[in-house]
C-alpha cells in the first residue's frame, strides 16, 4: 500500500476515533488500521473530488480543466450536487470516501458547520470567489418587454399572496393578475429546487424583500421573522416548476417555450447571451457591471470549501488550489471571469489567496 492511502487510512480512523471519544476504540483501531496498511495492495484515488452549486459547477470545471492541461494530473471529478447537497456529502467525514471539495452559492450555515465538525471534518479554508447575479432569463425569441419588480416577483411565485385583507393560497395566475402593466400571459417559471444554493438565495434575495414591500406586510407591521415563516415558500400548483440542477435544461425549456421564464445563475445567461436574454429587475438588467456595482438587486457572493485535513494526502489536492486561487483564474480579465464570474477587488483577492494558501480554517458561521 502507497504512504498515501496509509496516511488516508490513519486519518479516517483517527477521525472515527475522536467523534467516540474512547481510548480503547482509538487504541484497536489504530492497530486495525496498521494491519490494513500492511496487508492490503489497494491504492488511494487518484483523482480528486469536487461537489457542489450548480452555479459554481462551471466555474470549477473550468479550474480543473485548466489545472489538468498545465500539469497533466488527473482530471478532477466535479458533479453538480447542488448547494445543500453538496454540502451533506462534503460534511460526511474525512477520508478517500469523501469529497475534497464544494461549491457553495451561498455561505455554509452553522447547521452544515456542525455537521461537518461532528463528523471529524472540522478544518475547512472558506473561499469567497467572486460573485454572480441570480438571472431571470426568457428566450430572444420572446417580444415582451420584461421589468419586473421584486413584488411581482413574490406575487407571481409565492405560495401565499394578500388578498382583499387576508392571507390566502396564491390565486394569480398570469402576469397581468399580478400586475395589470405586465402581459396577460400565463405564469410560467422555471426554477431551482431546495437542495440549491441558488433556491436559498433566491428566497432571501427576491422573495423575502418583495414580500417586505407588500402593503400589507407593512401596513401589519410584520418583522423579520414573521417574513422568514411566511414568505418562504414556491407555490407548488403549476406556474413555479422545480427544474432541478442541470440549469441547462432551463435554457432548453426556455427555448422551446418564448412565453416562460427561468432562474438560475448569471454564468449561464452569460453563456447562453445567442439565444436567451435577462429580464430587468427593477428596471436594471443583470451584467456583470451591475452585478459589480451592486445596483442589481438580486446578487450573491459565490463560495469554495477546501477540506484541509485532504491536503497533502490525496494527490495532487494542493496544487489544484494554488490554480483556483491563481490569478489567471481571479483576476478580474481571468479565464473565470471570462466565463461570467464577478471578480473580486484586487485587495480582497490577495487576502483570500494568503488565507487559503495558508490553509487557514474558517471561523464558525
Amino acid at each position: 500500500m502507497t504512504d498515501t492511502l496509509a496516511c488516508y487510512v490513519v486519518l479516517t480512523v483517527k477521525s472515527a476515533a475522536d467523534q467516540v471519544g474512547t481510548d480503547m476504540l482509538t487504541k484497536n483501531l489504530l492497530m486495525a488500521a496498521s494491519g490494513l496498511v500492511l496487508a492490503s495492495p489497494a491504492i488511494a484515488r487518484d483523482e480528486i473530488r469536487i461537489v457542489g452549486s450548480s452555479t459554481v459547477f462551471p466555474y470549477t470545471q473550468a479550474v480543473a480543466e485548466n489545472f489538468t492541461n498545465v500539469t497533466g494530473s488527473p482530471s478532477p471529478i466535479v458533479e453538480s450536487t447542488g448547494t445543500g447537497g453538496g454540502m451533506k456529502i462534503f460534511c460526511g467525514g474525512i477520508g478517500e470516501g469523501f469529497p475534497d471539495v464544494t461549491g457553495a452559492s451561498r455561505a455554509m450555515k452553522p447547521s452544515e458547520f456542525e455537521l461537518c465538525a461532528s463528523n471529524g471534518v472540522d478544518d475547512i479554508s472558506e473561499a469567497l470567489i467572486g460573485f454572480d447575479g441570480l438571472s431571470i432569463a426568457v428566450s430572444r425569441g420572446s417580444d415582451v418587454e420584461w421589468d419586473l419588480t421584486l413584488q411581482d416577483i413574490y406575487l407571481a411565485l409565492a405560495a401565499q399572496v394578500p388578498v382583499d385583507g387576508a392571507w390566502v393560497d396564491n390565486p394569480y395566475q398570469t402576469w397581468a393578475d399580478v400586475n395589470p402593466d405586465l402581459p396577460a400571459i400565463d405564469i410560467l417559471v422555471y426554477g431551482p429546487p431546495p437542495t440549491s444554493g441558488t433556491r436559498d438565495a433566491f428566497v432571501e434575495l427576491a422573495m423575502h424583500v418583495g414580500c417586505e414591500h407588500l402593503s400589507f406586510v407593512q401596513d401589519g407591521g410584520f418583522d423579520t421573522d414573521w417574513i422568514a415563516d411566511n414568505c418562504s415558500r414556491m407555490r407548488q400548483d403549476g406556474p413555479f416548476v422545480e427544474a432541478g440542477e442541470n440549469d441547462n435544461l432551463i435554457v432548453q425549456r426556455l427555448n422551446a417555450d418564448e412565453t416562460a421564464l427561468g432562474i438560475f445563475g448569471f454564468s449561464f445567461l452569460y453563456e447562453n447571451f445567442d439565444v436567451l436574454q435577462g429580464v430587468e429587475i427593477e428596471s436594471v438588467a443583470p451584467s456583470i457591471e451591475t452585478i459589480a456595482d451592486k445596483s442589481y438587486p438580486i446578487s450573491r457572493p459565490l463560495y469554495v470549501y477546501f477540506k484541509n485535513a485532504h491536503r497533502g494526502v490525496i494527490p495532487n489536492l494542493e496544487e489544484f488550489v494554488e490554480e483556483y486561487m491563481s490569478d489567471d483564474a481571479l483576476e478580474q480579465d481571468g479565464y473565470l471571469a471570462e466565463r461570467g464570474l464577478v471578480a473580486l477587488s484586487e485587495d480582497a483577492r490577495f487576502d483570500l489567496q494568503d488565507t487559503v494558501l495558508d490553509a487557514v480554517s474558517m471561523e464558525t458561521p
